[in-house]
């Protein structure tokens, strides 16, 4: 069979009759397009419509898939069969249409019900907000197939109005979805900048302590987090002769700070002792898994958080006449640390059984996982 011969026979026919592409997709309840591709032989009319175009250009059957005139008529019986097989073909091609209305219409329900739910309980995450952009992209396409199965898009093309609503409804829409996407994308890119360029800052000379401590003037800025309630127990200034001095700093999104910090108060020790005292020690024991004091040294003052970390002060065990205090801090939040603690803080004053690592056992009990 020759489907290009087919082709121009049916053109042939169609300009015999004096018709555009557009009158005879009308006559036949089709698309421009499907008549144009009946005459170029990229395709064929169904065999359902076979019979129907050769009683309209009144010709038979055989001559339209020959593509050429032949000198004898369609009996009655071939027509018979060519009508039977015709609505076999219809029966079928119905069956399966029907299946796919079905499935296109629960496709339909079943993507817009997961929009609803996923819009509902959205919160601003890359693998959500991706999620529903290809939700939505799954919608518009099963409500094209469906449109196109059930006929319904066809007559809707033929309504120019309607086609514009539906093209600037669908530009709104999807500028909204970009809109957020876009927003999405810009957060967590300005997150994933904050966090992969933050820098460690290691400071050694005590003339910078209150850059980061009880900086009130600084208060919500880079440094906010040294007004935590729990640097109390450090001295609101520098007095008496600083004998050691680090702090580390580091905010990928909320300060981190490592401190420790030793100074000889002399004269004034007991007027230091007597506010750190004051403060009291909070319940430390079993929070990050500490065990007790550091080794060698009673603490003097302890301000301890569940969730942010420990302040504390402390002297060394059984010293007569000592007038040196030793203040340490390792404040976090969201019950890890990312620093490597052992790293900047001195062993021998770090709290025993300390561990704020991203899996440590009691952020899994805090938070139930």
């Amino acid at each position: 069979m020759d489907q290009k011969k087919t082709g121009q026979f049916l053109k042939s026919l169609r300009n015999e009759k004096g018709l555009t592409q557009e009158q005879l997709a009308k006559q036949f309840n089709v698309s421009n397009r499907s008549v144009s591709r009946w005459e170029t032989g990229t395709n064929l009319p169904d065999i359902s419509l076979l019979v129907e175009i050769a009683d309209f250009y009144d010709v038979d059957v055989r001559e339209i898939i020959d593509g050429e005139r032949k000198s004898e008529m369609m009996d009655k019986e071939t027509r018979e069969v060519a009508d039977k097989m015709a609505d076999y073909a219809g029966n079928e091609k119905s069956k399966l249409l029907r299946f796919v209305q079905i499935a296109g219409i629960s496709g339909i329900v079943l993507t817009i019900l997961s929009l609803v739910l996923q819009t509902i309980s959205y919160e601003p995450d890359l693998r959500r907000a991706t999620a529903i952009l290809i939700t939505f992209v799954v919608f518009v396409v099963v409500s094209i197939i469906t449109l196109y199965v059930t006929g319904l898009l066809q007559k809707i093309t033929k309504h120019r109005k309607l086609v514009k609503a539906i093209k600037i409804t669908t530009i709104v829409v999807m500028a909204l979805v970009t809109h957020y996407v876009l927003v999405l994308f810009l957060v967590l890119g300005l997150f994933f900048a904050s966090f992969y360029g933050a820098k460690i800052e290691v400071s050694t000379d005590a003339s910078e302590f209150n850059k980061y401590i009880h900086n009130e003037q600084n208060y919500d800025t880079e440094y906010s987090m040294g007004s935590n309630p729990l640097f109390d127990v450090m001295p609101e200034k520098i007095e008496g002769d600083v004998t050691e001095y680090q702090l580390t700093y580091y905010n990928p999104w909320d300060g981190q700070y490592i401190v420790y910090m030793t100074l000889d108060y002399g004269d004034k020790y007991d007027e230091e002792i007597a506010r750190l005292q004051a403060i009291g020690i909070d319940e430390y024991e079993g929070i990050y898994t500490v065990t007790g004091e550091p080794e060698g040294y009673d603490l003097v003052a302890m301000d301890s958080d569940d969730y942010s970390g420990f302040v504390y002060a402390m002297i060394p065990e059984g010293q007569d006449g000592n007038t040196k205090i030793t203040y340490c801090a390792i404040v976090f939040c969201n019950y890890s640390l990312d620093l490597d603690v052992h790293e900047y803080m001195k062993e021998e004053y770090l709290l025993p059984g300390f561990d704020a690592t991203d899996d440590n056992p009691y952020r899994k009990e805090m938070m139930g996982t």
